[in-house]
This record gives C-alpha cells, structure tokens and sequence, in this order.
C-alpha cells in the first residue's frame, strides 16, 4: 500500500451526506484529531486485558501500535481497524496462571495460537469464507464465546472484587450508566471513564475513609493499606522502552515486560479455543466496515483474519498481549463518517509513543483492584453474553437437537471447569475442553442424526449463510465492542 491519500474536498468541511473514504483524508490537523479520538476509544479496554492477564500495559499498548501498522499495510488499507486487546484470551490466560504457569508459557501459547489465526486468514483468503459456516457454524461459535466469559467469573469474585467491594459495586453502576444512558462517544469510552472514576473514587475513599484490610497487590498478601499507590510512578522515567523485569500487578502476580516466550503444550491447548473467537471477532468487523463504507470487502476477509494472526504472533513474540479489530473504533467512524486509515496511522503512532513512556506503564500498573472488579464484573458478562447474541442475530434454532444437546455439554464443562485427566502431568479442562466438545460433539451429532433432523439444521444454516454474506454471521467477540451497539450514533447490525 502507497502511503498517500486523496485529500477530500478541501480537507477541512463536511457536507451532512459526505463519507471519507479509507483511502481518502481530511487535513492533517483534522486527521490527527480523528486519530486521537481513536486514541481514547480503544484506550481502557487495551490496557485492561493487559493488567488481568498478568501482562505489562505499557507493551502491550506500544506492540498494539505496531501491529495496527502493520495490519492495515496487509489489507492494503481497504479494511480501516485498530488492533487493541483481546478480551478472548482472559479466561485461557487464567487458567495457565491457575496451574502455575508462567507468563512466558502465557505469551509463547498466544503466539502459536496467532500462528494459526494467520494460517487461517490464509486459507479463507484461497477457499473463501464459506468453509467458516460449514466449520465452525454460528451454534457452535457462539458457545466458545460464551463459555469462555462465564469461565471467567471466578477471577472477579475471588480476586478483584474482595479488594474493595465498594468501589468495585461503584464502578460497575458506573460503568453501567456510561454505557447505556449516554450516547455518542461519551458510551463507547465507558470503560476509560470508569477507569478514571475508579481512580478518583479510591483516591476520594482513601481521604476519606482511611485505610482498607484486604489483598495488596504490591504485598502478594492481605494487609492494611491504602487503595491508591503512586510511589513507583514518581520514580519512573517519561521515557524509555518497557520493562524487562516483573512489577506486581492487581492480582498481586509479576506483569514480565520484554521477554522472549516459551512453549507448553498444556498452555497451548487452553489457548487454542481463542482462535475461534478471533476468527468470529474479524468477520464481524470486516462485514460492520463493509456496510458502513458500502464496499465489498469480503475478498479482504482472509486477509484481514490473517493480519490480526500476524499481529498477536508479532505482538506476543517480545511478550505483548494477543490482539483483535475493535468495534469502539467502528463506533468513531460511524459518528464521524470518516473511514481514513490515515487516522488510524496516527492513533497507532500515538500508543507507540505512549508505549514507550515507563512513567505511563507505571500509572496503569497502580489500577486499584476494587476498580478493576467493577470493570471485569461488566466485561467478563458481556463477553459470555456476546455467544448469546451471535444465536439470536443467526436464528439458532435450539428446537433441533442438534443445536441443543452438543452445545449445552461443552458449556456447562467450559464454564464449571470440568477436567478430562489423561496422565498425572496432562489434562484437559475447562475452555479447552468445553471448546472440543463443542465443536467435535455437534459435527458428530450432525452426521448421526436423522434425516429429517438435519435438513432442518441445513436449512437454518442456509438462512444464516446469507445473512452472514450481508451483515456478518459472528458479530464481535470482544467484551467491550457492544457497549454502544444499537445506540443512536452507532451502526445498527440488525437492519435488514
């Protein structure tokens, strides 16, 4: 892709019916604004993810900058996206850490789970996006992304939410109302709202109410302290590259900075699952983008799955968090009608200036517990509730056995965590194991099921092909992307 665009108009005025193509641009002090905004969009949920995985925020927003680069230069710019965090792997990741692993086996099983998102992209890109629905059809989709959320309620109610329950109840009503009272842009930057408020509240309790008895963190114990501590931002530099060495985070583990990872096949098999996720976060986005800009896009759809393999693999390869397509930045575009990749140019150059600012990691490494339990309790729901979501908007007939009985085994053992031990040193538990249940139990049940039973499914899949040619059969996959959705300002996915 040529690093130049058509410059709209004059650059500076906007008819009411005016759309800025991806390869067009207004005036670069309008274009370095659009990219701000981006900014502040993909902001909190890209250094959320980061923190309760256990891994560095500061790299992970530089590397989410890099590979936003080189995202858009895979699809040649026709595909306009950032590449924030993914929310997909948060439950995978807990349960690495829950067996005691490291976060080089953490980030060493991302990278081979991008691996094979790329590969992927690749062979949709050569045998078209059919072979998705035949696959990995929306009944099964949609329960991998469910029973990934709802495994993940455990970490808010044992880890984050006991530190302070009541910010953390503070911060989920929130969060809430930022989400559903408001509209625009003020409701797709929920998260980053409550971040702050989450911040001054503690801060507020801090003067207030005086010390708290619970887990610190920093002390990896249950002591008496304060919510808010800034003692190592004072000491850090404004810049300098992320760190090599651990820092507690909220959960009191070490976030690793820099590293090169390692490779586990138990952590690899926990991860894999989010691959699906992945793959029905991209699709949505690039069938979202495509309605928007009125353009055919799916010849990029392989392409575009590939590009976010490339950037996780990329992005985990020095130990930075695994990354998807963000529909809070969709929501920018819809507001403004500007679909200029230049502006995401400059919001991937701002992260990576931020990126290398150790006294901004260290401000985002003090995100007080209580806070991210309020966040989390609304994320991690949401994630779940997305697979509700991609069955209602695909018209999953759970009528049909089919449907009903393999998906319903393989979420209940995905959400309770089920273990399948094989050996005294392998198992197969939870996502993992719910995720293969789910996908070989309904394709087995398929092909054993009567007649009649199986033209109903191939009927319904039928119906749902096409409207997943149109509007996209998976929807978004990630926590935070329908904060907005369906919202005056935001795209309507619904519309037929």
């Amino acid at each position: 892709m040529a690093l130049g665009w058509k410059l709209h108009g004059d650059g500076k005025t906007m008819g009411p019916d005016d759309v800025v193509a991806p390869d067009e641009r207004l005036s670069w002090g309008k274009t370095i604004g659009l990219g701000a905004q981006h900014v502040v969009a993909m902001f909190g949920a890209t250094f959320v993810f980061p923190l309760i995985m256990g891994l560095n925020p500061q790299l992970a927003i530089m590397m989410s900058g890099i590979a936003t680069i080189c995202f858009l230069l895979i699809v040649n710019g026709k595909v306009p996206s950032y590449l924030g965090t993914s929310a997909s792997f948060v439950g995978a990741v807990a349960a690495i850490r829950a067996q005691g692993g490291t976060s080089q086996e953490v980030t060493g099983a991302i990278l081979v789970a991008g691996l094979v998102l790329a590969l992927v992209g690749v062979a949709i890109h050569f045998l078209g996006s059919s072979v998705l629905h035949k696959v990995l059809p929306p009944v099964v989709t949609g329960a991998v992304v469910m029973l990934i959320g709802f495994n993940l309620a455990p970490v808010v109610a044992n880890i984050y939410w006991p530190q302070d329950q009541w910010v953390a109840l503070l911060v989920m009503a929130f969060t809430i109302v930022c989400a559903v009272a408001f509209k625009g842009f003020v409701s797709r930057i929920a998260v980053f709202l409550a971040l702050i408020f989450g911040y001054v509240i503690s801060w507020l309790f801090d003067k207030t109410f005086g010390q708290i008895t619970s887990f610190d963190a920093g002390a990896g114990k249950i002591t008496t302290h304060f919510r808010t501590n800034f003692d190592n931002i004072a000491s850090q530099p404004w810049f300098g590259l992320p760190p090599s060495t651990g820092t507690p985070g909220p959960d009191g583990k070490a976030m690793v900075g820099i590293h090169a990872p390692s490779f586990s096949i138990a952590a690899i098999l926990l991860v894999l699952p989010a691959v699906i996720a992945l793959i029905a976060e991209n699709t949505g986005h690039v069938k979202a983008v495509a309605e928007m800009t009125k353009a055919d896009l799916d010849p990029y759809m392989g392409r575009a799955i590939a590009a976010d393999g490339v950037g996780t693999a990329l992005a985990s390869s020095v130990g930075g968090s695994p990354t998807t397509t963000y529909a809070e930045n969709i929501g920018v575009m819809a507001a403004t009608r500007v679909y200029s990749t230049a502006a995401y140019f400059v919001a991937a150059a701002v992260a990576i200036v931020f990126g290398l600012s150790p006294k901004f990691g260290a401000l985002v490494a003090s995100v007080p517990g209580g806070v991210l339990g309020g966040i989390t309790v609304v994320l991690y729901g949401m994630i779940g509730l997305l697979g509700a979501k991609i069955w209602k908007e695909n018209g999953v007939d759970f009528g049909n056995p089919i449907n009903l009985v393999p998906v319903a085994a393989g979420i209940v053992i995905g959400i309770g965590n089920v273990s399948l031990v094989f050996t005294s040193d392998f198992s197969l538990a939870g996502i993992a194991l719910g995720t293969i249940v789910a996908v070989v139990a309904y394709h087995v049940a398929r092909a054993i099921a009567p007649a009649d039973l199986r033209e109903r499914s191939d009927a319904a899949t039928g119906t749902m092909s096409s409207l997943g040619e149109r509007e996209g059969a998976y929807g978004d996959a990630d926590g935070v992307d329908d904060l907005y959705q369906d919202k005056p300002g935001g795209p309507d996915r619904r519309r037929r």
